[in-house]
């Protein structure tokens, strides 16, 4: 939107598609890495996470796979075909097998949660009052994206796509039978101009522009929440919304019958047209002992069962924000569209916004429409379902072990002290004590047109040869130092490969489904149990650093594994650690003291050791 004469008014498409392109075409395409180099560093990321056996069989494998004439060289041609007639050669399909194929649950499975910091408010006024400044700031935000004047952001002197900050609004994830699909109205000839409100387990749409195009002031949106909640005093006992939590294919079958209504098909329509879900949630009763920041957690990444918020949600939506009664604030987004980064950038401007002084009482305007009520007609079918979705909601909560540290000894100041990067510090610190397993951290490829991510694989042989050494009483500080700075170089290489394109996981990904595309026998590089052990992730990590204080959450993505995620401040890290209580070989509390122990360990031995300091 542009403002004229003091008003707001939809930006033309012509224009917006002008501004968007003349960034964007300035990007370079994302490259398809040399065969041989991604078989050579595939071996590398092998050595330390299988036994020797598995590797010397691999290592056949991937010989053949490469050699001229062979069916690797055959798929990589395929491949650049592909990428020179694409401006990503990648997006589309990563898109369709990370998410859209992905069958289970969003919740917990997919979905971030993110956690901000308490508020100060404990009442209802207060979250209103809050919760109207929320939706004014994130308005704002909108309309620099209208208006494509965000500014670019820039790795270096790189700039990077923006690509992401233009699915964030208006979209949603639509379920289907077998494969899901994102719609996004904000490319649509009418813009939607309203948001979902979600309270006791009923939806509103809430009108957040006037007739004229302006948005409401903070006063006027107050007022309007108000009516919700006036609207909506009990929760609902049919809570639509925990559809969204189940198996995707289970969803699929069930959003048919459900929009075969009419009423109900309006009512997901104007859901999934929306801006955005503001989720009003009721106290979030946290467990004895709990800390804030966890007990967020579990609210932010699932609602805390049926009993509590879970079902004030669509999770299908790409932005939910979340603000209880209680202070607590935070949000969950739907993965597909976006990756973390901007996420956060969008919530570092509203909680600018939100600093700002109270709003003053708004001139006098006519009075505004009351927030419609989207209603639902509730079959014995839908009912059946809704008692489905419940139950296998609350078996996921119960499942789910998730825990955020606070860690307050340090935070950016000691590793940048010592001239290493803080990434690499930590996650050199993860692999400290814990046995050497394949590692996953997600690296930005927004240095790329409609760049997604690429892995950066912590666990590498110096990281091993690190691990192994730490505890050995026959090693001498100054050498122990030397394997931690070679490790520490050995994951910022890894890195640097990764954004620029050349790490392996995407590329091997790419000739895999080049292989399905022309229809030739899978190569049994895909097939081998190295390749296996190099896809099963027990520790899936990723930083996501932030102005504000926050931290986000994910779920482990194997039964057996960590989910972990961090936000390194200059004197504190927050750190999100999760696992499965059906796994007797995982614990979060146990890995949360581990990481804890191995980063203090990590700077004991640098301070102890005077070399290092030179």
């Amino acid at each position: 939107m542009e403002k004229a004469g003091g008003l707001v008014r939809p930006v033309s498409a012509t224009k917006l598609i002008g501004r968007y392109l003349a960034h964007q075409e300035g990007l370079p395409s994302l490259p398809v890495p040399a065969l041989r180099q991604t078989c050579d560093r595939y071996l590398a990321v092998l050595e330390p996470i299988v036994e020797p056996e598995t590797l010397n069989r691999t290592r056949e494998l991937v010989t053949d796979f490469h050699k001229a004439g062979g069916v690797g060289e055959r798929l990589q041609k395929s491949l650049e075909k592909r990428a020179r007639g694409a401006d990503n050669w990648l997006s589309d399909w990563w898109v369709q097998t990370a998410y859209l194929d992905y069958r289970l649950p969003v919740v917990i499975h997919s979905s971030p949660g993110l956690v901000l910091p308490r508020l100060e408010f404990r009442d209802k006024q207060g979250q209103l009052r809050h919760a109207a400044k929320l939706i004014a700031g994130v308005l704002d935000f909108k309309t620099q994206i209208d208006n494509e004047t965000l500014p670019v952001e820039y790795l270096g002197k790189r700039p990077l796509c923006m690509h992401q900050y233009y699915q964030l609004l208006s979209s949603c994830r639509v379920p289907g039978l077998t494969r899901d699909s994102v719609v996004n109205h904000a490319k649509s000839t009418t813009p939607s101009t309203h948001i979902t409100v979600a309270h006791n387990h009923q939806f509103f749409a809430l009108d957040a522009y006037d007739g004229a195009g302006t948005p409401l002031s903070v006063d006027q949106l107050h007022r309007q929440l108000e009516r919700i909640c006036d609207a909506s005093p009990r929760a609902s006992e049919e809570p639509v919304g925990i559809l969204t939590s189940q198996h995707r294919n289970t969803w699929g079958k069930a959003y048919l019958g459900l929009i075969e209504d009419q009423t109900n098909k309006d009512s997901v329509h104007a859901i999934q047209t929306s801006i955005f879900t503001l989720c009003l949630d009721s106290m979030s009763h946290h467990a004895a002992g709990e800390t804030y920041h966890s007990g967020a957690a579990r609210q932010m990444l699932h609602g805390g069962g049926s009993q509590l918020n879970s079902g004030n949600r669509w999770f299908d939506k790409t932005l939910q924000f979340i603000l209880g009664e209680d202070g607590m604030c935070g949000l969950n987004y739907e993965h597909a569209p976006a990756e973390g980064p901007p996420i956060v950038a969008l919530i570092d401007h509203v909680i600018e916004y939100t600093k700002k002084s109270d709003a003053t009482p708004s001139p006098s305007a006519p009075p505004l429409p009351a927030p419609r009520k989207l209603l639902f007609n509730i079959t014995a079918d839908v009912k059946k379902d809704i008692e489905e979705a419940k139950h296998h909601l609350n078996a996921m909560v119960r499942e789910l072990d998730l825990t955020v540290l606070v860690f307050k000894h340090f935070g950016k100041n000691v590793p940048k002290s010592f001239k290493m990067s803080p990434d690499a510090f930590i996650q050199i610190g993860l692999q400290l004590h814990q046995k050497t397993c394949s590692t996953y951290e997600s690296a930005s490829l927004r240095m790329f047109r409609l760049g997604r991510t690429d892995t950066i694989r912590s666990a590498t042989l110096d990281s091993s040869n690190f691990a192994k050494a730490f505890d050995d009483p026959g090693k001498q500080n100054t050498e122990k130092v030397a394997l931690m700075e070679q490790a520490i170089k050995a994951h910022r290489s890894f890195t640097d490969m990764a954004i620029h394109g050349q790490a392996i996981d995407r590329h091997l990904l790419g000739l895999k489904l080049q292989a399905m595309e022309d229809q030739v026998s899978m190569p049994e590089i895909f097939t081998d149990p190295g390749y296996a052990a190099a896809m099963n992730f027990k520790v899936s990590t990723s930083q996501v650093p932030a102005k504000s204080d926050c931290v986000m959450c994910f779920g482990p993505v194997v039964p057996d594994g960590y989910g972990l995620c961090y936000n390194p401040k200059d004197e504190h890290i927050n750190l999100a650690v999760s696992s499965f209580n059906g796994c007797p070989d995982t614990d979060t509390g146990r890995m949360a003291g581990a990481v804890e122990a191995a980063l203090l360990d990590m700077r004991m031995l640098l301070e102890t050791t005077p070399k290092a300091k030179l």
